[in-house]
């Protein structure tokens, strides 16, 4: 299997000359990619600058950050005919990469846009270098800068930043280096296309935690009350656990949860409530051991929410 390395860059509207498209709020100006073999070398490249459609007017940030204009790219082709071209590149046995989370689902956004399917018909896995650097080399919950990574790795700068085929590149650098077999199964998965019915549902447990993506729900409120988003069975015995702290939330969007197996101990619930294309609801939940004393600080955390709301409630009485 090969690897696409993916970055892209984009353009938005300029809020005082032209008005932003909810159905597209980055317009993709530039497409960049390696192919990484199976023992991670870079064999083949891609680069291509795009023609705008939507947005005529280059937003200051964009300018600044990619030192392009608008003159410029009027020598692209299409974003139809790019992507048409791109996705015959990729070939057919691969998995993308990128850095961070964001390029697959706008790279699908602008798809839909121009009427084309999306790139899979389920949730699809990819690799998130970002984070993957994180687990390999730092304490898995730290979200670096691509040039941070390419310095602490020792990897020459060759060429400039903040193009996609150089972005690309290093990040194709960053995930050679990354060795551990157990940090390259920490898979991740787009969030543009979520599962349509309860068979499509994403069940999956890595080292040390386990995660559930769920169907779309049409509100927040069906979602929770739903058996399987609600449950919390320890992944390793699969036995339904009584909670010790049932699943509250501090902020309407995080929902937490601690309960107990006899076997394996304390464990850590979270739901993340996300939303999908057309406005429908999905959860994220995933679900760790901790300590006693983590558990303790969920305790804390349940009770000052607890008295936030009763706060809110005081005042607007």
């Amino acid at each position: 299997m090969n690897y696409i390395i993916l970055d892209l860059e984009w353009n938005q509207g300029n809020e005082q000359k032209e008005k932003q498209l909810k159905e597209l709020p980055f317009e993709i100006i530039e497409i960049g990619a390696v192919k990484l073999n199976s023992r991670m070398e870079i064999c083949d490249s891609f680069h291509e600058l795009i023609r705008p459609q939507v947005y005529k007017e280059m937003h200051y940030m964009t300018k600044k950050l990619l030192h392009l204009d608008m003159e410029e790219l009027q020598s692209g082709r299409s974003f139809l005919q790019v992507i048409k071209s791109f996705l015959a590149w990729c070939g057919e046995d691969y998995m993308f990469g990128t850095w961070g989370p964001q390029d697959l689902t706008e790279l699908q956004r602008n798809m839909k846009f121009y009427g084309m399917e999306p790139l899979d018909k389920k949730p699809m896995k990819f690799y998130d270098v970002q984070k993957l650097f994180s687990i390999a080399f730092e304490d898995k919950k730290s979200r670096r800068n691509l040039e941070y990574a390419v310095d602490f790795l020792a990897i020459s700068k060759d060429i400039p930043f903040h193009r996609a085929l150089s972005d690309a590149y290093y990040t194709g650098r960053v995930l050679a280096k990354i060795k551990d077999p157990q940090v390259l199964q920490m898979i991740s998965f787009d969030g543009f296309i979520v599962p349509h019915n309860k068979k499509e549902e994403v069940h999956i447990v890595f080292d040390d935690y386990a995660k559930y993506i769920s169907r779309d729900f049409a509100d927040k409120q069906e979602l929770l009350a739903d058996k399987e988003v609600s449950s919390t069975k320890c992944y390793l015995c699969h036995r339904n656990l009584k909670k010790k702290i049932r699943w509250f939330t501090p902020n309407g969007k995080h929902y937490y949860s601690v309960s107990y197996c006899e076997k394996h101990g304390f464990m850590k619930g979270k739901i993340r409530v996300r939303k999908t294309e057309d406005d429908r609801v999905y959860a994220v939940k995933t679900m760790k051991f901790i300590t006693e004393e983590d558990a303790a600080d969920i305790f804390k955390k349940k009770e000052r929410a607890r008295e936030l709301r009763r706060l809110r409630k005081h005042k607007e009485s």
